[in-house]
């Protein structure tokens, strides 16, 4: 069963002064069944970012439609957006986009505080993460207090404790160090495996080759794509490198 549908995705910009007209994507089109993972690669401009803004919620396309359990979140009016997005995605950012000023339980449980869950559900969904992701001693340390892989696996907590469709995850590896980014990819496995969809947006050959399927983005539309099957992940590197030189060289697809 697919849970997210994109069906002829286009978006253009026109620039501010010149009046410009920026095609981001011209034809973006595929589906996303329930409990896949995949990964979203392309070079910068592809338009994998503005592909990604547009399944957060976050942008609205020229036209075409997004499907997420047969919803079409492109019509969601925008005074139902914000409710819509805590309720339906989780999200897990480069930067790890925690409150400084919040100690890590604060920053995990504040998408149920904005939506009014009781205090004692709350307590009930995080120590269950909280333990499977290994920060229980962590909950009350601040952001600056903590590692960027701690900072990192507090995000996460923070986008699964509403039970989300689908979880957007944007570069998640890309402040993190080796040791750390080996982590959150075996964290990203575990989580999958559990029956969470994730869809990530990466530049990363090697996070990219912990997802079940690969998606290829060149000039605003899916130029390729891998099945993982049953190629194990260091095969699957290889086939995404090879697909990201056919990418940037300009050959045909395969």
């Amino acid at each position: 069963m697919a849970i997210l549908e994109v069906h002829s995705l286009k978006k253009i910009y026109t620039t501010r002064f010149a009046g410009n007209q920026i095609q981001a994507l011209s034809d973006v089109s595929f589906s996303v069944k329930q409990g896949e993972y995949i990964a979203i690669m392309g070079e910068s401009g592809s338009g994998k970012t503005t592909l990604l803004n547009i399944l957060a919620a976050l942008d609205k396309p020229t036209s075409g439609m997004v499907l997420l359990n047969g919803k079409d979140i492109t019509g969601i009016p925008d005074r139902e957006m914000s409710a819509f997005r805590r309720d339906n995605l989780g999200f897990v950012f480069q930067d790890f986009n925690l409150l400084d000023t919040f100690n890590l339980m604060d920053n995990i449980l504040l998408p149920l505080v904005l939506s009014g869950t009781p205090y004692q559900e709350m307590r009930t969904r995080l120590l269950p993460i909280a333990a499977k992701l290994g920060i229980n001693d962590l909950l009350n340390k601040f952001p600056y207090e903590v590692s960027g892989g701690q900072k990192q696996r507090a995000a996460v907590a923070r986008a699964l404790i509403t039970k989300p469709q689908l979880i957007l995850a944007d570069e998640p590896t890309g402040a993190l160090d080796s040791r750390s980014t080996d982590e959150l990819l075996s964290l990203f496995n575990e989580i999958n495996q559990g029956g969470q969809t994730i869809l990530m947006v990466t530049h990363s050959t090697k996070a990219a080759s912990h997802a079940g399927r690969v998606l290829f983005i060149k000039d605003g539309t899916v130029f390729h794509q891998l099945y993982k099957g049953e190629s194990t992940t260091e095969e699957m590197y290889q086939k995404i490198s090879n697909a990201l030189t056919i990418l940037t060289t300009g050959g045909a697809k395969k």
